[in-house]
Order: C-alpha cells, then sequence, then structure tokens
C-alpha cells in the first residue's frame, strides 16, 4: 500500500484553516500529481449561492498552475475540534472531477485511525465509458 502519512498529516492541518462561518464541518485535502506534487484545499462557506469544497479548492490551485495529471487525493472532513470522519466527495464535486481524472483515480478518506480506498469509477459510476 502507497504511504500516505505526509498526505494525511497535510489534510489534518488543511482541515484547521477552513473558513466555516454558516457550519462547523471543516474538510482538508491534499490532491497529489501523477509527477508527486502536491496541492492542498479546504472547504470555504460563503453566504452567496455556492460554497466551495476542500476538493475543488485543490484542483482549482492545481490545474490553475498548468497540472493535468493527477494521481489520487485524500481528504479529512468532520465537525470542527472533533476527530475526522468518514467523508467523501459531494455530489458536485464528483461531477467536477470527473472532467480531470480517469476512472482509476485514487480517492483516500482517513477517519477512525483507517484509511479507505476508492477508485473514482465507484464513486461516480456513470460518468466514465466501461471497456
Amino acid at each position: 500500500m502507497i504511504d500516505l502519512n505526509d498526505d494525511v498529516i497535510l489534510a489534518n492541518n488543511m482541515r484547521s484553516r477552513a473558513y466555516v462561518k454558516y457550519t462547523p464541518y471543516t474538510v482538508g485535502a491534499v490532491l497529489t500529481t501523477r509527477n508527486g506534487k502536491k496541492y492542498t484545499g479546504c472547504n470555504i462557506q460563503n453566504n452567496g449561492i455556492q460554497s466551495y469544497c476542500a476538493e475543488r479548492v485543490a484542483f482549482l490551485k492545481a490545474i490553475s498552475e498548468g497540472e493535468f495529471l493527477f494521481d489520487r487525493i485524500v481528504i479529512m472532513g468532520g465537525p470542527k475540534g472533533k476527530p475526522a470522519e468518514k467523508c467523501l466527495p459531494c455530489g458536485y464535486c464528483r461531477q467536477f472531477i470527473s472532467e480531470f481524472v480517469d476512472k482509476d483515480f485514487k480517492v483516500y478518506t482517513v477517519y477512525d485511525n483507517k484509511v479507505e480506498e476508492y477508485t473514482f469509477e465507484e464513486l461516480l459510476p456513470y460518468s466514465f465509458k466501461l471497456d
């Protein structure tokens, strides 16, 4: 199995940067490109039409820097000041992410001292043409 220790530390640190004025739910994410570069994100709530999820923030940072080849994302989320709980991308993020990844892109959620791994095809199966 791949060593995710650094990603877990980064994702947990990003949770502390979340701007959560409207709900107490904090999320941190670490997106890793195929060449090993990491982009972080945290959720940013606002009073407007749409808030920004940690996953999308990480992807937007990477894409704006010219990155388009992605390997994995590690996500940690939960109520502010409490341990992480199982946290996966919302439906909007799944649709957004599907534009930039293949069906084998890995999504990891970390909580209760365990790591769960998903392929993107498992999270959004009808977005990819199956062989």
